[in-house]
């Protein structure tokens, strides 16, 4: 690795700029979030308002996501290169720019494209956002920093449909995008204002472009691959793709190995508790998203709750991952970050049991603190995994560690998605049971995962 890093660590950002620092984080990782899981509830609305096939329409959805898997990890790399504040607010300015486009879009063709590159945007926000928190808060404080960084991601990724049916009960779809850009221009000026530049300062380092195309191709092939066994693509085809996946991603890691910076962090996967607190996030939203699609579908066209009550079942989730995700940062300071995950997973797998297990009519208040026991698990959980898994990375490949973090909450997210939709197909009389017992069981290997971290240390 090269010698000419300057190492100018200052200690967190004194107060009052840490609060607006704080303030431009919350809002852009907040807006980012909240549009991978937005446009969801307005897809059938789209479809018919633009005179498209409601299955292609999907695509409004999985551009944006697609954009930000394979683009997250490269765009992590170039703020180790150019500095995280200004990818940043350059992904600030392109996800407002491109949110007022999508609101604009006529078309079905206009929409996706517009939504592809604010999911370039969005990743850009993504891939920095807990570096700047590790520059941002003292070391004392980084816990209760990833604690509210947490919380924000959680509660915008569970409340994203509820303000979704709420926008759509006043407005139409168009507005879903357009509120995104006096909430990101204000986050943009606060950031250009406040967040601090890096710390440390890499000399004659340059971007693999190279190894950012193969990390393109490999993150898009594996989405295809998730895509196609829950899509009923061809099995032949699908070989095939897996074949070209693990031919491009053996040619792609092989080369990273050989990097002094690799865009793919595997000089930080080597360090065990670091990857093993990546492979914990990994099982801990795939089994939070198995939830999180499954339960819509049961409370709707089971229980027949509408939208809106179907929100208000769903809040007591991110209402309790909002007071336990900050008190686990304060619980950090006291107990092993491994065994904390451990108690937050093996809480969070309690709670999907027993959803899975309630009556087959069940009340309100029944449905209520069932999901507040999930959100409390989930909120004990993330809070100590994500600080173990920036705190683990050396000061410059913190943008390496924010750009894996954001990977592993995403592919977690894809694949639980994806193996809702195969247990729609496998068990269509009891798709959300079987989907919350398997979320059950995911979550006790997080645990698990998670517990083998105590004898590790950062």
């Amino acid at each position: 690795m090269s010698d000419n890093t300057n190492l100018q660590v200052s200690d967190g950002v004194p107060v009052p700029r840490r609060y607006w620092a704080i303030l431009a984080i919350g809002l852009g990782i907040t807006v980012s979030v909240l549009d991978g899981v937005i446009a969801n509830v307005a897809l059938p609305t789209i479809a018919k308002d633009l005179h498209t096939n409601p299955s292609l329409s999907i695509w409004v959805v999985n551009a944006y996501q697609l954009a930000i898997t394979i683009s997250l990890l490269s765009l992590s790399s170039i703020g180790e290169i150019w500095g995280y504040r200004k990818v940043y607010t350059y992904g600030l300015l392109l996800f407002s720019c491109t949110s007022l486009a999508c609101a604009l879009s006529d078309s079905l063709p206009t929409l996706i494209i517009a939504r592809t590159l604010q999911g370039f945007g969005a990743a850009a926000i993504t891939s920095v956002n807990t570096a700047l928190i590790r520059i941002i808060y003292p070391k004392r404080f980084l816990a209760r920093g990833m604690g509210l960084n947490a919380l924000v991601i959680s509660v915008s990724a569970a409340a994203g449909p509820t303000i979704a049916a709420g926008i759509l009960s006043v407005a139409n779809w168009p507005w879903l995008f357009a509120i995104n850009i006096p909430i990101g221009m204000t986050a943009l000026l606060i950031s250009y204002r406040y967040l601090p530049p890096n710390p440390i300062k890499i000399k004659g380092r340059r971007f693999d472009i190279e190894g950012g195309l193969l990390n393109a191709v490999t993150f898009a092939l594996l989405i295809a691959i998730i895509e196609g066994f829950t899509h009923d693509i061809n099995i032949y085809i699908i070989l095939i793709v897996v074949t070209i996946a693990v031919l491009t991603g053996y040619v792609y890691i092989k080369r990273e190995t050989k990097q002094d910076y690799p865009l793919f962090p595997v000089d930080l996967l080597k360090i065990p508790i670091f990857s093993l607190s990546i492979l914990a996030s990994v099982f801990s939203f795939m089994s939070q998203m198995l939830a999180m699609v499954s339960l819509p579908f049961f409370l709707q066209r089971v229980l027949g709750k509408d939208e809106v009550a179907t929100g208000f079942l769903l809040t007591p989730w991110p209402l309790a991952t909002m007071i336990f995700a900050p008190l686990a940062g304060f619980l950090s300071d006291k107990i092993k970050a491994g065994m904390l995950g451990c108690i937050g997973m093996l809480i969070f797998a309690t709670g999907l049991f027993l959803l899975a297990t309630m009556p087959s009519n069940p009340s309100n208040i029944e449905i209520i603190w069932r999901m507040a026991i999930c959100g409390c698990g989930f909120g004990l959980f993330q809070t100590p995994n994500n600080s173990t898994i920036i705190g683990s990375a050396p000061s410059s490949r913190s943008g390496g560690a924010s750009g894996m973090l954001g990977t592993a909450r995403l592919m977690g997210q894809t694949m639980g998605a994806s193996l809702v939709a195969l247990m729609f197909k496998l068990f269509p009389g009891h798709s959300m049971h079987v989907s919350l017992l398997l979320g059950c069981i995911i979550s006790v290997v997080a645990a698990f995962i998670s517990v083998l971290r105590v004898g590790n240390k950062i």
